[in-house]
């Protein structure tokens, strides 16, 4: 499968040389005070800018934008021109504020609600993966989105949905099952209509971690690390992690670590950039107290990392209990109230942004590899080893613990020199030989 890199085209972000140091990027998912992401269909920019101002107060510089797919585009030849222009008015506020801009096309699926178009399900119901009039209509919808914003200077790219792998596969109630070989098509597929839009941006496909950890899942670790401009990670605790080793520990904390590490591990290209795309504080598993401690630790573990692009705090601000049937977890999670107080991962999430706002990352080289087993690299049909209470996940944690700072490795690299040497590997080891 080939590494389809794109080089950044802001001058902020020049390319720059294999392993070089580089500045971290501090973001947040937006998440509007007023309406959610219903918000859309009661456009308000005095209220967006509102918004932005209290997001650029932290100190962050970018944003990642969430439009809803069926208001964009109610029918499958219909792409609201209206709601494009509203896109792009969004973005230029964010610029006034020296915001950058990801969006992402397909929702597709946003705390715990799905949000497809009619012309997709009941009556109407087609593959999204597999579909040829639902290929076509996706192609041209995210082709248009990154066309309206391709000459915007703070437009960072196109993320194709947010964890539009979840309709691949159960748990999903009703899902559109496909092969591995078909998740890759539709993946190459939809990036190059990204391509076609706004050439030369960063254009990139986010999962959720049944990518990583999920037995048969159609989307594969090596998709991930191998398609699209960088690799995005989507780190939560409450997929086992935090229930198995509790709020505090090593294994928690280290949680969005060890998946940018897990990354690398299928990546063709040793310093490929990982996004830490969205990673948040539920309060179901983190107690109130223990918030801002867990941002500091996940952060500062995600920065041990090298080749970390930038993270992405989810979110910004709270859900409005004025809206009924969300999960208890998803209203209490923005870096600032409904209200736009900060709060105390706010804080956090502020300091750390300031002290590297200038600073240059460049992590020691991590020398000590733990080898993943997961049945082949292109299928990983193994790959619950790499999930919590999985032996990969568990020797890592361990070594973590034990102050090693682990890389992980394909068994198929192990004894490759030259794969190590590129990567600066001097040391390997087994799952078993951790104990």
């Amino acid at each position: 499968m080939p590494d389809r890199t794109v080089p950044h085209p802001t001058p902020r972000h020049a390319d720059r040389p294999p392993g070089a140091p580089h500045r971290v990027r501090f973001g947040v998912n937006y998440t509007p005070a007023q309406g959610w992401f219903h918000h859309w269909l009661d456009f308000d920019l005095d209220a967006v800018r509102a918004d932005l101002d209290s997001l650029a107060g932290l100190g962050l510089d970018h944003i990642r934008v969430f439009p809803l797919w069926p208001v964009f585009q109610p029918n499958r030849t219909l792409i609201r021109p209206r709601a494009v222009d509203q896109l792009v008015q969004l973005a230029d506020a964010a610029a006034e504020r020296d915001l950058d801009v990801n969006v992402d096309g397909l929702q597709g699926h946003l705390s715990s609600f799905d949000f497809l178009p009619a012309w997709t399900r009941t009556w109407h119901r087609r593959s999204l993966f597999t579909d040829p009039d639902v290929l076509s209509g996706q192609a041209e919808y995210l082709r248009t989105l990154a066309a309206a914003l391709a000459d915007r200077p703070n437009f960072l790219g196109m993320t194709l949905g947010n964890e539009i792998n979840q309709f691949s596969d159960g748990p999903h109630p009703d899902p559109d099952r496909i092969t591995h070989e078909q998740a890759a098509a539709w993946l190459e597929r939809m990036l190059a209509a990204c391509e076609r839009g706004a050439p030369g941006r960063l254009h990139l496909h986010a999962e959720y971690d049944a990518a990583w950890y999920r037995d048969g899942h159609p989307f594969t670790p090596a998709q991930a690390a191998r398609l699209g401009a960088v690799t995005a990670v989507h780190s939560w605790v409450f997929n086992g992690t935090a229930q198995r080793h509790g709020p505090a520990d090593t294994a928690t904390e280290h949680h969005a670590a060890y998946l940018i590490e897990l990354s690398k591990a299928w990546a063709t290209d040793p310093h490929r950039p990982v996004w830490l795309q969205e990673v948040g504080a539920p309060t179901s598993h983190i107690p109130e107290d223990g918030v801002a401690r867990f941002t500091e630790a996940t952060v500062v573990n995600a920065l041990d990392c090298p080749d970390l692009w930038g993270v992405t705090w989810w979110c910004s601000h709270d859900v409005a209990r004025s809206l009924a049937d969300f999960p208890e977890l998803e209203y209490g999670l923005g870096l600032l109230r409904n209200d736009r107080t900060v709060k105390p991962a706010g804080r956090a999430v502020a300091a750390l942004a300031e002290e590297w706002r200038e600073a240059a990352h460049r992590p020691p080289v991590r020398g000590t590899a733990l080898v993943v087993d997961a049945g082949g690299a292109e299928a990983a049909p193994r790959r619950s080893v790499c999930a919590p209470g999985g032996v990969v996940f568990e020797a890592w944690a361990k070594l973590a613990t034990q102050g090693v700072r682990p890389a992980l490795v394909l068994a198929e690299h192990a004894d490759d020199t030259a794969h190590l040497r590129s990567r600066r590997i001097t040391e390997v080891r087994t799952p078993d030989e951790v104990g």
